[in-house]
């Protein structure tokens, strides 16, 4: 194991030497052109091609289907800090993210009323490949973006709610579809540098454009963090991808990409340490936390062809190689009182994730009526080996669990959109998930038999009415049932857990032109869910403890007060986020009581200035409120306000940018957690408490890049 956390050490070097290579093979392919060959005229053209013109090509977004749908393009997160990607996910309004260890594990998503842990009950996905992962080590449907160069996006789309028949497992609170680039017009090369040691190395280059667009991003990244234990925080990502017109009906796309990473950890740190001084709020209890290397492989491919004018046929085929080793100290002394022992864990994952999924499209005009009808089959198949052991500054000293896990879902759907009168188009359609858990356990010390093999099924219906536009209005009506999977190893312990349960939504809302240079949109929102996961602090996972019930509202505009300057704003506030009935568990969940963590209040708002000479600068403010941290809300999770700054200029080929994030110098926690745990000399029973990952200070972020 000490050998393989050592295989990102040397990441900054590898990433130079990669953007190094990348530089002297572009100046190679340049030097086939000599100058004196570049000086010469070209042969006068014919008439026959003076008459030839280029291919034009117009686009428009698509019809969307809900007032919360968004499609956030690729410009407005130009002018963002640089280097995580998760920093694009801040501009969908309402979700909150963040990092509580180090800067290298899955962030924490916080959305309509959930703390989605890191990806339980948010579906992400990149070109369709499946980020979350099933029965994980940390938390089900966890879901690391780091693998994702934020400079590869094209576009996001953002689907909230269980409305959509394309969509299954996590499909809860919403999906998030990051859609990559083809090619970058112009190869870059940039170098940034800053705050905590932080070093970024990129290199964007596309060595063909035309019929065969090919695409290749090489990433390094360093970061030390504020931390009194530096993070050292190294991560390497490779991306390639290539797509080509076969026919003039056909096409294909193929992308990979290896992803690689190690760092160290503060944790979650209790607030008595700091209150008495025992550490600083950078400091940390156990600094051998963090992750000893994590890895993800993967393969995508996606093939279309359009069969005639009304009909077409999409493929999508995936494979990921992943692997974790997540170091965490929760509880402190709490289990094992020795204080040369300690409560660390060891979670260890490693999978192999595979699927594909089809769809066959066909459009009508029965009785003059527009009929689109979509037939669609996915399989997903994910094969995890999963261990958890005790371990002290790193090194193992006993295993509590370690099971392979073969998880299979099958999922056929349809989908019908008409549009029987004008102005009113109805999308509605139904959807059915097969899960089969089978496992093999060979240490298990907890409760229940890991070995055995069990099939569960789940129906969702979906139904969307659009109504207009009139007077640049539109009206929209959703309902929905989705659900989240649970943990193989919860359903293969306890057969009589519900493996998949129903998450049951309803949104009303309107998106409006009305007012000139003005988009506005305003939503209402219903969800509740069968069956709810909470933070589990002594196991490091989550639990399942019974049915909850969320509302909410959301509105936001984006406004063009001049040609070069527009404003972003949105405002979330959920009502409800609560337990409906009792459940089993020590009796702790009654009618009314809180769920923790859960979001009430969300804001944020930009406003970006585009100049024509070069200029390009953005002041962003986000606004968490405070939320209750436990069932009874005796104990609060402090909400905070952040203000960042961004600026890029560009001169001809080169650009220079500065990002200064924390502006104000806000002293925030980033991730909050209320659970008992235990310090040398305290009770043994220990003591309940909210323990939290500090915010960053005012941090700066600036660099350069090369464009040819």
């Amino acid at each position: 194991m000490g050998q393989r956390g050592g295989r990102a050490d040397g990441v900054i070097g590898v990433a130079a030497v990669l953007v190094l290579v990348s530089l002297a093979a572009m100046a190679g392919a340049q030097e086939k052109t000599r100058p004196e060959e570049a000086l010469q005229a070209p042969p006068p053209a014919t008439p026959a091609e003076e008459l030839v013109l280029p291919p034009l090509l117009v686009t428009a977004p698509a019809p969307v289907a809900s007032s919360s749908e968004q499609l956030i393009p690729g410009k407005d997160f130009e002018v963002r800090p640089q280097g995580r990607p998760a920093d694009v996910l801040r501009l969908i309004p309402g979700l909150i993210i963040a990092q509580h260890q180090g800067g290298g594990k899955a962030e924490q998503y916080l959305i309509r009323g959930f703390d989605a842990d890191h990806g339980t009950d948010l579906a992400l996905f990149i070109d369709g490949l499946p980020v979350n992962l099933r029965s994980h080590a940390h938390g089900q449907g966890y879901a690391d973006l780091h693998f994702l160069i934020p400079e590869t996006v094209e576009v996001v789309d953002v689907l909230k709610g269980p409305y959509f028949p394309e969509y299954g497992d996590f499909d809860t609170a919403g999906v998030v579809n990051f859609r990559t680039k083809d090619f970058v017009s112009e190869n870059t090369l940039e170098i940034a540098g800053g705050s905590f040691n932080t070093q970024r190395y990129l290199a964007l280059l596309s060595p063909t454009r035309d019929a065969l667009k090919t695409f290749v991003a090489v990433e390094g990244y360093h970061n030390d963090g504020p931390f009194d234990h530096p993070s050292r925080y190294d991560r390497l990502n490779v991306f390639a991808k290539a797509s080509a017109t076969l026919a003039e009906n056909m096409k294909l796309s193929l992308w990979a990409s290896f992803s690689q990473a190690n760092w160290r950890g503060s944790g979650q740190i209790p607030e008595r340490a700091v209150r008495e001084g025992l550490i600083d709020r950078f400091g940390s209890i156990d600094p051998s936390e963090g992750g000893q290397y994590t890895t993800r492989d993967n393969l995508n491919v996606d093939y279309l062809w359009r069969l005639t004018d009304n009909q077409r046929v999409t493929a999508h085929a995936y494979a990921t190689y992943y692997e974790l080793s997540l170091v965490n100290d929760f509880t402190f002394f709490l289990n094992h009182r020795d204080p040369l022992v300690g409560d660390e864990i060891n979670q260890r994952d490693r999978r192999v994730l595979a699927g594909f999924d089809t769809q066959y499209e066909i459009k009508a005009r029965p009785f003059g009526v527009g009929v689109t009808a979509t037939v669609g089959f996915q399989y997903r198949v994910d094969t995890p080996n999963v261990v958890l052991a005790s371990a002290t500054e790193r090194h193992q000293t006993g295993v509590s669990q370690d099971v392979d896990v073969v998880e299979q879902s099958s999922s056929p759907f349809v989908k019908v959109d008409i549009v029987p009168i004008d102005k009113v188009r109805l999308m509605a359609g139904v959807r059915a998930d097969v899960f089969n858990f089978h496992g093999t356990q060979h240490v298990n010390t907890a409760e229940g038999n890991l070995t055995g093999n069990i099939t569960r099924e789940h129906l969702g219906e979906k139904a969307n009415l659009i109504l207009g536009p009139w007077s640049d209005t539109e009206f929209f009506a959703n309902y929905g049932t989705g659900f989240h999977s649970n943990d193989a190893r919860a359903v293969l312990a306890d057969p009589k857990l519900t493996a998949l349960p129903t998450a049951e939504g309803y949104e009303f809302g309107l998106k409006t032109r009305l007012l000139p240079r003005t988009e506005l949109f305003a939503t209402y929102w219903i969800l509740n869910l069968q069956s709810e996961l909470v933070f589990n602090g002594d196991a490091g996972t989550t639990e399942a403890l019974g049915p909850t019930h969320r509302a909410g509202v959301e509105v936001g505009a984006k406004v063009r007060l001049l040609d070069w300057l527009t404003f972003t704003g949105d405002f979330t506030d959920t009502t409800d986020a609560e337990f409906v009935h009792p459940t089993l568990v020590e009796g702790d969940r009654q009618p009314g009581r809180a769920i923790p963590l859960a979001p009430i209040w969300t804001a944020r708002w930009d406003l970006t200035a585009r100049l024509p000479w070069g200029l390009a600068s953005s002041l962003e403010m986000r606004y968490l409120g405070d939320r209750p941290a436990d069932p009874a809300r005796a104990q609060t999770a402090r909400g905070y306000t952040l203000f960042n700054w961004t600026t890029r200029y560009r001169y001809k080929n080169l650009e220079a940018f500065l990002s200064i994030e924390n502006l104000v110098d806000t002293e925030y926690r980033e991730g909050q957690f209320f659970f008992v745990s235990r310090l040398p000399g305290e009770p043994a029973e220990g003591v309940p408490d909210i323990h939290f990952t500090p915010g960053a200070p005012r941090s700066f972020l600036g660099g350069l890049a090369i464009h040819f």
